[in-house]
């Protein structure tokens, strides 16, 4: 693809891409104008001590969600299912554990306040992998520790596995077979100039149709060379789709202050990490860092509350009660309402809310 369209695609994606999770309606007045009403938006939440343990065992009524300062009411909430590495649990001084679903970790159930509460996430994990003339010297140790990372995952999870160096290569589509994610990933091979946020870009227009948890878990070892989309538009995007991005880069990334900064704003405005590893033991690490984070995250969903803003809207998220407020939290800061096709029925979306595009 050409500069030039993939130029396009950074100017005129939303209008291209389906968002998820709305109702499509055309204005009765103009053919052309379509409304969109925003049926569900899903947020991904960790919540941490300040030593960086995760804390479990916090149930729909510890959260309080605000958007543009309007109070949400939590319609789903699935807890996290920690493996005990690194984890807290909270102590309950009315003994009651942490949700209605624990007797069963499969089961699903609605609380006192009509909340469906579920110990059961659907994980779908893209893993991005750069195989541009950056990855020569460290390649074969980099295809190592993403099969290893996927060999980690639970059988509930389903993977995909893409490649990218110029363009992008979806190698492995969304599976739950593992041995067949890493046959992709041993078929890479290393290729020329690196378009990250090209791929990513379009990388995230692949999860907006599918419900559940959606993450990406990109490796790449140096600067972005060849993409005509910037950074900040690939970091709204995931916001306003709900993505989660971890980035793992290498101390070559890391020693361009562009390329690292640009690393950590997108992955932290998703709501995901990223990490700089200086050798494959550090590459290992952060991976296990990345599958010790998904299973710790809380999952929430909420329909939101009329709201005339139809630009961007700000997500708050705390924790109620004096002992809970220790605690830190991490997850995306807010979506921007985006333009969307009339193509596809709410049900083939997925979170992303979407509002009013002139084509």
């Amino acid at each position: 693809m050409t500069k030039t369209s993939f130029a396009c695609v950074g100017m005129f994606g939303c209008l291209l891409f389906p968002q998820g999770g709305v109702m499509v309606s055309a204005a009765q007045d103009d053919p052309t104008h379509l409304r969109v009403n925003v049926v569900l938006v899903q947020l991904n939440i960790a919540v941490t001590d300040d030593k960086g343990n995760y804390v479990t065992g916090l149930r729909p009524e510890d959260f309080l969600i605000t958007e543009d300062k309007i109070p949400q009411k939590i319609s789903t909430f699935e807890a996290s299912s920690g493996s005990g590495n690194g984890e807290m649990e909270i102590a309950r001084k009315d003994g009651q554990g942490s949700t209605s679903a624990d007797a069963d970790p499969a089961s699903t159930a609605a609380n006192a306040n009509g909340v469906t509460v579920s110990r059961e996430a659907e994980a779908n994990v893209f893993i991005l992998f750069d195989t541009s003339n950056y990855m020569y010297r460290s390649f074969v140790f980099a295809q190592d520790a993403i099969a290893d990372f996927v060999r980690s995952m639970d059988n509930d999870s389903k993977l995909a596995f893409y490649s990218f160096s110029r363009n992008l290569s979806r190698i492995t589509t969304l599976t739950a077979d593992q041995y067949r994610v890493v046959s992709g990933v041993r078929s890479t091979i290393a290729g020329d100039d690196a378009a990250l946020y090209n791929s990513l870009l379009l990388t995230i227009r692949d999860t907006v149709p599918l419900r559940g948890r959606k993450v990406i878990v990109v490796f790449s070892n140096g600067p972005d060379n060849a993409s005509s989309v910037p950074p900040e538009d690939v970091a709204e995007f995931a916001q306003s789709t709900g993505t989660i991005i971890y980035m793992i880069s290498t101390r070559e990334a890391q020693d361009d202050p562009v390329s690292a900064a640009a690393f950590e704003r997108v992955s932290k405005a998703s709501g995901g990490k990223a990490y700089f590893a200086k050798d494959w033991r550090q590459e290992n690490r952060a991976f296990a860092s990345i599958r010790e984070d998904l299973v710790h995250l809380y999952t929430l969903s909420y329909y939101p509350q009329a709201n005339p803003n139809r630009g961007w809207r700000s997500i708050k998220v705390r924790l109620v009660g004096k002992d809970l407020q220790k605690y830190h939290i991490r997850t995306r800061d807010g979506y921007r309402l985006l333009p969307t096709s009339a193509k596809g029925s709410p049900e083939e979306m997925s979170s992303a809310p979407s509002v009013e595009s002139h084509k």
